[in-house]
């Protein structure tokens, strides 16, 4: 037990746990959509509803879990500065994923697996540094005393 604590106390564990946790959700709503309304929606609609239900609970997950980032700012900001990372990532992989598979030939699965490393270690940065990053505290020094003894904000 111990030794998963300290696993545990990892950021970049915690990352891959949830991303792990998540990737399962996504592609099991993936293939929920796909068998409910994929005759209708097709398999892109499949993949844009479950990611959008997906991120959502990542969104939820990483905040709370991986970044322990609850309270430390504005949830609607960073939920969209969060799905901003996620559309960076999402528009990232169609394009590396079509080079991949119809100029360079490889197999689709080669393909996607060299490129969930290459997104998760981006996808990790940009939440650590965009969507979670920590609230700016004020300069000290930009702080100085007013005429009453009160502190006032100043150059």
């Amino acid at each position: 037990m111990r030794c998963i604590r300290r696993l545990l106390a990892d950021e970049r564990v915690r990352f891959v746990v949830v991303g792990g946790v998540n990737t399962v959700v996504g592609y099991g709503l993936f293939v929920v959509f796909q068998l409910l309304l994929g005759r209708y929606i097709g398999y892109l609609g499949s993949l844009y509803a479950s990611y959008a239900l997906a991120t959502v609970l990542a969104f939820v997950l990483h905040r709370r879990f991986t970044f322990r980032a609850h309270g430390s700012g504005n949830g609607f900001v960073e939920f969209l500065r969060f799905e901003s990372v996620y559309v960076v990532s999402l528009v990232s992989n169609t394009v590396l994923l079509a080079v991949l598979v119809e100029w360079a030939r490889w197999s689709p699965y080669i393909a996607q697996a060299a490129i969930v490393v290459v997104t998760t270690v981006l996808s990790y940065i940009g939440h650590k540094w965009f969507s979670f990053r920590p609230a700016k505290t004020p300069d000290p020094s930009a702080v100085r005393a007013g005429a009453d003894g009160d502190h006032v904000a100043g150059n």
